[in-house]
């Protein structure tokens, strides 16, 4: 028998089934998280059509696509998670799915700053019951050698949704208006929530794990398993200061390319969208499927992996940084937005592989705390900060140096991810 039938219990010819199931499974589950980062992408895509009708700064923006968001997001993560740990996985996404869709579309129909604020918190405490549940059931479907591909082919749903949302965004922003736009991505959301539920089965908990225990595991026991395993505790600084980095570029990149570099409305549809959603995906794919290959033979490639994307993405987003040409920015940007999404699949595999079934979407949320509060909440409200600081004596240029100020941060998360190295062998031998 293959590894992955003997885990799951069953002869070979019910592995059939069992392929079939997981497949519809993660192609449904990587459609809502598409869908989840299609509205992020969308606020960033739409933020300057959106400033001729209500006046934000470029702080406020940071608030709303960064703090405002990341608070619900972050703070609703934990509960959900727990409850995912107890209840039906599925339906909690699906009805999760429902609630970020409807606060969506209501923020195309709001008049100032904080009424899009307020929406944008029902966005982020919708989106909560999303990735901790739907990585908890890819575990449940997939043996622990596998995960990193599962958990890259899932998280590439981010650069998918990051194309989505520029593309369509260019396109609504000039045809359709802002607000229509969110209108009808609140539809696809609120059609697309009821087909999970229906087409994807709820597996059964540690199929694919050995001596797997049945009984849940309280918040606080999680916690006491990060605390055991030195490579976990070290791995919430690294994840949180690695999304710090990203989301502040995520967030920033299009206002800089169309601010800064004159970059048109059009352009941005046909050159950055692609180029967004083939370097993430890349980023992503590549993390994964790096550490899959490399953890056969030492399980320190969970740290190594990203601390050398890390250090390769500082010089090169530098460089991109110091042209004043869009079309060459663009091209030097590669680098980096390939580079700054290397961390995710291995930081989301190496917390399924270490934590017990019933645990696995409640440490996946005590991640997502650190990735939310510190990276979605302040990487982009800390770049927006600095450039409303420094626009009196900069002008416009002031958004250049606001995203390179994220360089010492990502220097840290680098330091951070070649330091759980020294972990690594121990906590998998236990």
């Amino acid at each position: 028998m293959t590894e992955a039938t003997t885990l799951a219990g069953g002869p070979a010819g019910a592995d059939h089934g069992l392929a079939g199931r997981r497949n519809i499974a993660l192609a449904m589950l990587f459609l809502i998280g598409t869908i989840n980062f299609v509205d992020r992408q969308l606020l960033a895509m739409l933020i300057e059509p959106i400033r001729v009708d209500i006046p934000l700064s470029d702080t406020q923006f940071g608030l709303l696509t960064g703090l405002a968001f990341a608070l619900f997001y972050a703070g609703m993560g934990v509960p959900v998670a727990i409850l995912a740990d107890r209840w039906n996985r599925v339906k909690l996404v699906g009805i999760a799915c429902l609630v970020w869709s409807v606060f969506t579309a209501a923020c195309g129909m709001v008049s100032n700053f904080w009424q899009l604020a307020l929406m944008r918190f029902g966005v982020g405490a919708g989106e909560a019951g999303g990735t901790a549940p739907s990585v908890s059931v890819l575990a449940d479907y997939y043996p622990p050698h596998q995960r990193p591909i599962a958990m890259a082919l899932f998280t590439c749903n981010g650069p998918f949704g990051v194309f989505v949302g520029a593309a369509f965004g260019a396109w609504a922003a000039s045809t359709i208006g802002w607000r229509n736009a969110f209108l009808l991505i609140g539809a696809v959301g609120i059609l697309v929530a009821p087909l999970l539920i229906w087409l994807v089965r709820e597996p059964a908990r540690g199929q694919m794990d050995k001596g797997a225990g049945d009984e849940p595991i309280p918040f606080a026991k999680a916690m006491a398993l990060f605390r055991a395993y030195g490579s976990l505790m070290l791995l919430l600084p690294a994840t949180a200061l690695a999304a710090f980095v990203s989301y502040g570029m995520l967030n920033w990149i299009p206002a800089y390319l169309m601010r800064v570099q004159d970059m048109p409305l059009s352009a941005m549809g046909t050159w950055f969208a692609p180029a967004a959603g083939i370097t993430f995906a890349a980023g992503t794919l590549g993390g994964g499927w790096l550490v899959a290959r490399r953890a056969r033979t030492s399980p320190r490639a969970y740290g190594q992996v990203p601390a050398i994307a890390t250090l390769i993405l500082i010089p090169s987003l530098i460089a991109s940084l110091m042209v004043d040409s869009w079309p060459l920015a663009l091209a030097l940007m590669l680098v980096p937005l390939t580079a700054c999404t290397f961390y995710i699949a291995p930081a989301l595999a190496l917390v399924q592989n270490l934590m017990p079934p019933r645990a696995r979407a409640t440490g996946t949320s005590i991640l997502m705390l650190m990735f939310n509060i510190i990276g979605l909440g302040f990487g982009p409200l800390f770049v927006g900060f600095v450039s409303d600081t420094l626009k009196p004596d900069y002008g416009v240029e002031s958004l250049r140096w606001g995203i390179m100020a994220l360089i010492p941060f990502a220097a840290a998360a680098c330091a951070v991810q070649f330091a759980m190295t020294r972990h690594l062998d121990k906590d998998f031998a236990e």
